[in-house]
């Protein structure tokens, strides 16, 4: 009672723990997010928001282009097309249901939290600098976008601060188009940084993840 609004970030996260685990993956992924959708339904509340990830776009067609909403999407793991399923499922199966639906697809996410993360790039290549004093790069030359925690949470409030009436069956990129970086740009920073290690680069030219990302619509919209 008393609930408008909920902000769905629940899942299991990420390429390896969703391929290790792919039936609870599938199971809380996206059965899950249908049956809270269902109940958000049922209890009438008004906005529904959820957390999706630029990884949907796989690997960009264009080398030297950056991918907008409308860009196709070419999940290449479990992760994100259970992500693509949910975002069909909202904005094509259930378009005329009557809460504002919007889908925020996260940059790679980065920085401290009471139980930090080491599978996410910025703060894996860190840890090993710092700790191991070496740094080992699969595919240095692949894109991602990334964004801090704080500002990916910050979206959400910039959308439950939006009228309803322009964030319905909306999707947003959540980051800056300055903050697209291949591997070695973050090497390059941390070093940068003071941190002195020991690093070699490994070929590799299959990467399945290698976008870089526009964001001037949450910019345009929402003054992101």
């Amino acid at each position: 009672e008393g609930i408008d609004s909920v902000c769905h970030l629940a899942a299991i996260v990420g390429d390896p723990a969703c391929s290790k685990f792919p039936d609870e993956a599938t199971a809380i992924n996206r059965d899950a997010a249908v049956a809270l959708f269902q109940a958000c339904l049922r209890k009438k509340i008004h906005r529904f928001v959820f957390a999706s990830t630029c990884s949907n776009y796989g690997k960009m067609q264009d080398g030297e282009g950056f991918l907008t909403e409308t860009g196709a999407l070419n999940p290449v793991s479990l992760y994100a097309r259970l992500k693509v399923d949910f975002e069909k499922y909202l904005l094509e199966t259930c378009p005329k249901e009557p809460v504002c639906k919007t889908v925020l697809r996260f940059s790679t996410v980065y920085g401290g939290s009471p139980r930090l993360r080491f599978d996410l790039t910025v703060n894996e290549f860190t840890r090993d600098a710092v700790l191991k004093k070496k740094l080992v790069i699969y595919g240095e030359q692949f894109w991602r976008p990334y964004c801090h925690v704080y500002d990916l949470a910050r979206s959400v409030a910039c959308v439950l601060d939006a009228p309803e009436n322009r964030m319905n069956n909306e999707v947003y990129n959540v980051g800056d188009t300055s903050e697209n970086y291949t591997k070695k740009m973050l090497v390059d920073a941390i070093m940068a940084a003071g941190v002195a290690c020991e690093v070699s680069y490994v070929q590799k030219t299959e990467d399945p993840r290698d976008y870089r990302v526009n964001f001037d619509k949450i910019s345009r919209d929402l003054g992101y």
